[in-house]
């Protein structure tokens, strides 16, 4: 994985988890906003697909478990559409935090991908 990619996916998804839980609580219910800020970590989660796939092919093999990798990244990959999933069919205050507790498990899911990735010896 790259380092600086990394980084900004688990910024990314922390400052859209805050967002939707802030928004969540204030009251809010599901909007473009927070919605976008969903639709924002999971383009850069298939970002991540793409890299997962080009960085071994490109000299950068993981030195953890590909399998273990392959499953965080293909689980948190389903996490911001089934919270959206959700949000859409509930519209409650309570569906906007849970986007953002989503975002949030998603920023923890790619900083353990990169430490799979870089740290640890197969």
């Amino acid at each position: 994985m790259i380092l600086w990619f990394s980084i900004v996916q688990v910024v990314v998804a922390s400052v859209a988890g805050l967002l939707c839980v802030v928004l969540g609580l204030a009251g809010r219910r599901p909007s473009d906003l927070s919605v976008g800020a969903m639709a924002a970590v999971l383009l850069l989660l298939i970002a991540q697909v793409v890299v997962a796939i080009v960085a071994p092919l490109a000299g950068n093999p993981p030195t953890g478990s590909l399998l273990e990798y392959w499953v965080y990244l293909v689980s948190a990959v389903l996490l911001p559409p089934g919270a959206v999933l959700w949000a859409l069919v509930e519209r409650s205050r309570w569906s906007t935090v849970i986007m953002g507790i989503a975002a949030l498990a998603v920023a923890v899911m790619v900083w353990r991908m990169h430490v799979i990735w870089t740290v640890q010896l197969a």
